[in-house]
């Protein structure tokens, strides 16, 4: 048991470190942001605080409100709101990618970041240590808003992130139409490929980790 949940920790501190890295990608690429990404650039720009440090802030706000909405919250979903922000702020520190100034870099640079973003989700929703608190965010406002497509709830709750980012300066392009349409595309073929089916993972929760981990000690 404790070799499983060494394993399925490792694949889960890596996917979210590749998470980091690809977040940092579309950061550079400079043709638009995706809408968190927008969010936390936007408070960035008004606040001075590091870019991690306002993700690591927001996804912790997020995970009370999951809770407070019942929501399932894993030891995964802990790590994500910490990580990938601070991830960022790595890359950035160690500064490996320059900022791009020419347009077909930046596209190119986008989307080999959301090809680096899918292969992270592969590796951290296949760990089945909780969703990220913004997805399980997703779900919650899915649950209460019956009549509505997830899809349209998706759309609602990113759309609004992206028009504070954007008010705020965040910076809005073709990469914010690529990082929002595109993803899905990437992330299907990207699945496929790895020969991944998320709908076969079934997440834990804190109790759910601790209750099998006790199992097992008896």
């Amino acid at each position: 048991m404790i070799k499983e949940y060494s394993a399925r920790t490792i694949r889960l501190v890596f996917g979210l470190f590749l998470y980091g890295v690809g977040s940092y990608m579309g950061i550079q690429a400079n043709v638009g942001l995706a809408p968190w990404e927008a969010f936390s650039m936007g408070i960035f720009y008004k606040t001075g605080f590091l870019y991690g440090d306002i993700v690591v802030v927001t996804g912790l706000v997020i995970i009370v409100i999951d809770f407070l909405l019942k929501e399932k919250i894993g030891f995964g979903t802990i790590l994500n709101a910490i990580m990938i922000g601070k991830v960022v702020d790595l890359c950035n520190w160690l500064g490996f990618i320059p900022q791009m100034h020419n347009f077909a870099a930046g596209v190119a640079v986008l989307l080999a970041g959301q090809v680096v973003i899918c292969i992270a989700s592969y590796f951290y929703i296949r760990a089945g240590l909780g969703c990220g608190p913004r997805d399980a965010l997703m779900v919650a406002m899915g649950k209460r808003l019956k009549r509505c497509p997830i899809g349209l709830v998706r759309g609602i709750l990113e759309g609004s992130v992206l028009l504070l980012g954007w008010i705020m300066g965040a910076k809005v392009g073709i990469g914010t139409v690529i990082a929002v349409f595109g993803i899905g595309t990437i992330m299907e073929y990207t699945f496929r490929i790895l020969r991944f089916d998320v709908r076969n993972v079934r997440h834990e929760n804190f109790a759910d980790t601790i209750k099998r981990l006790r199992e097992r000690s008896n």
